[in-house]
Order: structure tokens, then sequence, then C-alpha cells
């Protein structure tokens, strides 16, 4: 196996990695402190994607990075528009 496959498929994996850790929090309203992972995946999935200049997965892992700031303003955006009303 070549490096460049090997590194598509890390960064690839450190997506769905991040995007896994999130599913306990988001649909099942579980408390889970595995969120804390991406901080240390999804760089490394920067990385990986930054060695093989695929840009798709260094804009997703990114997102992946910043997920939780996204997360809290959009949670508090519809929060103030609904006035905290469900």
């Amino acid at each position: 196996m070549n490096k460049e496959k090997l590194f598509k498929m890390m960064a690839a994996a450190s997506l769905i990695i991040c995007a896994g850790v999130w599913v306990p929090n988001v649909v099942f309203q579980v408390a889970s402190p595995w969120w804390m992972v991406i901080f240390i995946i999804a760089p490394a999935g920067i990385v990986f994607a930054g060695l093989i200049k695929n840009y798709w997965l260094i804009v997703l892992n990114t997102i992946m990075l910043f997920s939780f700031f996204i997360l809290m303003f959009t949670g508090y955006f519809v929060n103030s528009i609904t006035d905290g009303k469900p």
C-alpha cells in the first residue's frame, strides 16, 4: 500500500471517528465525554489530508475540529430565537 492511499484512509477515518463521537450527544441526547476526542483526532486528520493535498478532507476535518463551537453557537442561537421554549 502506498503512502498516499494510507494517508487518505487515515484522514477519512479520522473524519468518520470525529463524526461518530457526536452521535450519543446529538442523536441520543446522552452526555458522553467522548466528543473531546475530536481535539486530538481532527488535527491528525488535517495533517494527513494536507500531506496528500486533498482539500475536501482538509476542510471537513477542520469543520470537525470546530464542531463543538459550531454546535454550541447553533444551540444558543436556536434557544435565543425560540425564547428557550421547545
